[in-house]
């Protein structure tokens, strides 16, 4: 009887092995298989990208006039600042920044940092690159049109000195710097000449039609993975051919503020990111003007253009409407605001509260003793036929509500005096704007709306001499609410910037217009 029982759990012991077998085995195979097909999915990806230039002039920054060249050799060469793609200041060379008094900065270099040559960076090379820039005409020098002189503290310590208060410097201080020491044994006019960086990605190879960049090992920043390890950069010789080799998919991102771009690319067959861009036109109301002193006269103004009608009726909706300078997605004021703040009701309520009265196709009302009607002239350049569009467009509106607008057609040089004398009643006009959110242009001194408000200068104030985010965004805040409500100007519109990728390209695209190439050490096909 024991025999059998014995032989029964000998049994039993048996079956238990070749099961827990089994499963190890397999459990062994489906580990191996897993980290094959992981094998097989990393070898799948490609960590390199295609990036491409029209008509590149040279790849030295300071040399190039060419938008596109100066985009990518940001991957290459660095700032003593640089900007995020919300806009704010990043510190990169330079590690700290402050204001010694209103035009005297002092600036604290990153120590330990190499060039991709392995030469030690320097004060020196700040000196040069600055020297370089107030010899030479550049697409940076105007960050230092106000700078008088760079002085040497140490090696890792220099002073800019300013003729006058420039509000948030810093923000001009995104100039690429480049080597002294390289310079030393090599022609700097020489625009055949590669000079090293310390950036992210080095020079490799230059041949006629591309340009290989490869991760540069002496790179400073090691908390940030480099997971791109290359980047091809093909050379056109037109903006056709760039455009016509990305539809071909030879290239796998192209950045552009061409509001024609689908006519070039198609729309099928990639991706893209709408962004908003740095063009921003918008209407200067001189607010010394007899009638648009009044301020429920330039709120009617404000309530009854409908900017969704210029929008869609002269840009084909290729445009962004805008409520705020700044309001591209700059981190000092990201509300995005939807609505064109048309509401011709709202105007006409506005007029008749404060006394005035409809008759004739005019608004009217005594003023002074005088019967003020409301008629304005509105100046535009002759030579721009965008602008006199836009003009036409918001004249008619305006008086299918009772405000009569002469439009005038102005020569370039007459447009230009009429600005410098703030000759107008009202002016369209378009700027460039700057990663910098400062608004003296609109508010400060001698501004162009002839606009005095004692709360904004208080405002801007605390913002020039204050490095509290929350208190600068607060502020910025209310500078949104009495430019809204005061209406001494109305923002019109602002230009789209477009980044049409590859589909197969992986990452977080936060390209903006300052730097499109935001984070593309993460992207990969």
């Amino acid at each position: 009887m024991k025999s059998n029982i014995f032989k029964y759990i000998f049994i039993i012991f048996v079956i238990i092995i070749v099961i827990v077998s089994f499963f190890v085995i397999r459990n062994n195979e489906n580990k191996q298989e897993i980290e094959e097909e992981a094998t097989s999915t990393e070898e799948e990806i490609v960590r390199q990208i295609r990036l491409g230039i029209a008509q590149c002039d040279t790849l030295n920054p300071l040399l190039t006039s060419n938008k596109n060249v100066q985009d990518i050799t940001k991957l290459i060469y660095e700032p003593l600042i640089d900007i995020s793609s919300d806009y704010k200041t990043i510190p990169t060379l330079a590690t700290e920044w402050a204001k010694q008094d209103g035009t005297t900065y002092i600036i604290k270099l990153r120590e330990n940092i190499r060039w991709a040559n392995g030469e030690r960076f320097t004060s020196a090379d700040v000196q040069f690159t600055y020297d370089k820039l107030k010899e030479n005409s550049s697409i940076y020098s105007s960050n230092l049109e106000h700078a008088t002189m760079l002085e040497i503290v140490d090696d890792y310590t220099v002073k800019i000195y300013l003729d006058k208060e420039v509000p948030l410097f810093e923000y001009y201080l995104t100039f690429p710097i480049l080597s002294k020491t390289f310079y030393d044994t090599q022609d700097y006019s020489n625009t055949e000449i590669v000079p090293v960086g310390t950036g992210k990605y080095k020079v490799e190879n230059v041949q006629e039609n591309y340009i290989t960049l490869t991760k540069n090992a002496n790179w400073w920043n090691r908390n940030t993975e480099l997971s791109l390890e290359e980047i091809t950069v093909n050379v056109y010789d037109s903006v056709g051919e760039l455009y016509n080799a990305f539809k071909l998919g030879n290239v796998d991102v192209v950045s552009t503020n061409n509001t024609n771009i689908q006519n070039y690319i198609g729309t099928m067959g990639y991706s893209k990111k709408e962004i908003k861009g740095r063009e921003h036109d918008f209407l200067v109301l001189n607010t010394q003007n007899t009638l648009l002193s009044n301020q429920e006269v330039r709120r009617a103004i404000s309530y009854t253009i409908d900017k969704n009608n210029i929008v869609s009726n002269i840009f084909q909706n290729k445009y962004y409407t805008s409520s705020f300078p700044i309001d591209f997605g700059s981190w000092v004021y990201q509300e995005q605001d939807a609505s064109s703040g048309c509401n011709p009701e709202q105007a006409k309520q506005i007029l008749t509260e404060n006394g005035w009265s409809y008759k004739n196709g005019y608004w009217q009302k005594m003023i002074n003793s005088k019967i003020q009607k409301t008629e304005l002239n509105l100046i535009v350049k002759e030579s721009n036929s965008i602008q006199i569009s836009v003009a036409e467009n918001i004249k008619m509106q305006l008086a299918s509500q009772g405000i009569q607008i002469n439009i005038q057609r102005y020569s370039d040089e007459q447009y230009n005096i009429a600005i410098q004398n703030k000759a107008y009643d009202m002016i369209l006009c378009s700027i460039n704007l700057s990663p910098n959110p400062d608004m003296t242009l609109f508010f400060g001194e001698n501004n162009l709306a002839n606009y005095t408000n004692e709360e904004i200068i208080n405002l801007m104030n605390e913002i020039k001499n204050t490095t509290d985010e929350e208190k600068i965004k607060n502020n910025y805040a209310r500078l949104v609410e009495i430019y809204k409500t005061d209406i001494p100007y109305i923002s019109l519109y602002t230009n789209k910037h477009t980044i049409a990728y590859n589909t197969e390209l992986v990452g977080e695209i936060n390209s903006n217009w300052f730097n499109p190439f935001c984070g593309i050490e993460t992207w990969y096909r």
